[in-house]
């Protein structure tokens, strides 16, 4: 028995060092049935990814248009809670059976305080020119009057006026001082 590994090979082997073609492999091209494969796959991708931003951008609209609806619709509930006072303090004046006019008097006041909050916290302010230069934005003039007062300044006020933020929400009813005839 003779040992293999003692004898020699008389094969020849290819180095792979001495034979370049055996190191790279031969690139094949795809067919052309698989490339279109490929590109409708890659179409049918970008058609579904679209069609999925489209419904979002959609469902996006539809709920912001419904959140503007509701901010409108429910715009006026903290003010109206605000109210809610006001009237339970009315009804309570309302339901007294033995009242005095001082009473009704300071039940009257402490109403209007409520009301005076109410206000405050939406941020409704009270126009009261008295005294002031007439202001066609804030104030509505209903006559001119002979005064002591500088031409154009307000004299009386028939009627307060109400302001929401920067937003007149009712001019003043004022008379204004007309100016002397010389």
């Amino acid at each position: 028995m003779q040992d293999d590994q003692n004898t020699p090979n008389t094969e020849p082997q290819a180095d792979a060092a001495q034979d370049p073609a055996a190191n790279t492999s031969v690139e094949i091209m795809p067919s052309m049935e698989e490339l279109l494969k490929q590109a409708e796959l890659a179409a049918q991708e970008h058609h579904d990814a679209w069609l999925r931003a489209k419904a979002d951008a959609e469902n996006i609209r539809k709920r912001a248009h419904a959140d503007v609806a509701s901010a409108h619709k429910y715009a006026v509930e903290n003010f109206s809670n605000e109210l809610l006072a006001v009237m339970d303090s009315l009804d309570a004046a309302l339901n007294v059976e033995t009242a005095s006019v001082e009473s009704f008097k300071s039940g009257v006041e402490l109403t209007r305080k409520q009301l005076l909050t109410a206000f405050e916290k939406s941020n409704i302010t009270e126009i009261n020119p008295a005294g002031e230069k007439f202001d066609p934005h804030k104030h509505q003039a209903i006559s001119m009057v002979e005064a002591e007062a500088p031409a154009n300044t307000v004299v009386t006020v028939l009627q307060k006026g109400y302001q929401l933020h920067e937003r007149i929400l009712r001019p003043a009813l004022v008379m204004v001082a007309k100016a002397k005839d010389a």
